[in-house]
């Protein structure tokens, strides 16, 4: 089953959570490697992408009714390659190059190897490193589901996405490109080539002006990965008939049938036959991924004080300490 069984105990480094609190509730530790069973695949991780879930459940958020291992492992984005299968795999062979996201009730990635049901893996794109791989399971998913699975999308109908910059939002507005939309982002001035530069055709600085105040009307999608105040202030926007999709905090029903418009939020589960979909659309360039900040798994703190900022643009990836290489910096850099 497993290469390291006539090795006796193979032992990996990972990063603990025990107990819920700040970054010193994480213990970087090591463990036993993790052993397959059936339909499950054994991955050296490459990359682990950090999310606000990760820091959120850290905090305590889902405890206890989302019932994780205690102590477990954070980091439900990975790439990685295939080190073993269990019994009844079929899609995957040792040496392969995947990529997923996995459940948030399993150990998660924050690892130098990680078990993940064959379901949820998917092909890695070959246009892309191990490190911008394993930024794009989860964000590429709830960008997914929010457009297509709960709007229904259409060529040629109108979307807001705020948080433009972000993961999701990032995605998001690729998305709805793709499928034909026209897509007005909302992030901070200094984010708005960036956003251009991904597919917005119009843009709104909010740091300058109220969304709703800056003349876009009629949207027929809202993507809402702020929360807040933000889904009420959003019907301001939106046609009748309408759709806010929430990625936090979601408009009651309620009140979105007052207003005569729909709503529903996302709940993002691992699927690795559409992130094969995925896949093939990175592969064809409909989508880039960004990646503001690589860091060693043993810097974890960092990157969670980095996501927990609010002023990512795009992701945040930890590689395993072994395969970790500092940025190479150029001379100019250097002599600053």
């Amino acid at each position: 089953m497993s290469v390291f069984e006539s090795e006796g105990q193979p032992m990996m480094r990972a990063v603990v959570m025990r107990g819920h609190g700040g970054p010193q509730a994480l213990h970087y530790e090591q463990l036993p490697v993790p052993a397959v069973s059936a339909g499950q695949v054994l991955v050296r991780v490459h990359g682990a992408g950090v999310n606000p879930v990760d820091w959120k459940i850290r905090d305590g958020f889902g405890y206890p009714w989302l019932d994780r291992p205690d102590p477990g492992i954070l980091g439900f984005d990975l790439s990685g390659i295939v080190q073993a299968v269990g019994p009844e795999v079929r899609r995957f062979t040792v040496g392969q190059s995947v990529y997923g996201c996995t459940s948030l009730r399993r150990n998660g990635a924050y690892a130098e190897y990680v078990v993940v049901p064959e379901s949820e893996l998917a092909h890695k794109p070959a246009s892309i490193d191990f490190v911008d791989a394993a930024a794009v399971p989860t964000v590429g998913l709830t960008a997914w589901r929010g457009l297509f699975d709960l709007a229904h999308l259409a060529a040629g109908q109108r979307v807001l996405v705020h948080g433009a910059a972000g993961g999701v939002g990032s995605m998001a507005v690729q998305l709805a490109k793709w499928a034909g939309a026209h897509v007005t982002g909302v992030a901070s001035g200094r984010n708005e080539q960036y956003c251009r530069g991904l597919g917005a055709d119009d843009y709104i600085d909010y740091t300058a002006v109220a969304f709703e105040e800056a003349g876009y009307r009629d949207f027929d999608v809202v993507i809402d990965t702020i929360g807040g105040d933000y889904k009420i202030r959003s019907l301001a926007v939106l046609k009748k008939g309408g759709i806010l999709v929430a990625m936090i905090d979601p408009l009651k029903h309620e009140i979105a049938e007052k207003h005569g418009v729909r709503t529903g939020m996302v709940k993002v589960h691992p699927d690795g036959s559409r992130l094969e979909k995925i896949t093939q659309l990175i592969e064809q360039g409909a989508l880039k991924v960004h990646v503001q900040a690589v860091l060693p798994l043993s810097q974890f703190a960092q990157a969670h004080e980095l996501s927990q900022s609010g002023r990512t643009r795009g992701k945040i990836v930890l590689v395993p300490d072994a395969l970790w290489q500092p940025p190479i910096m150029s001379e100019q850099a250097v002599r600053a």
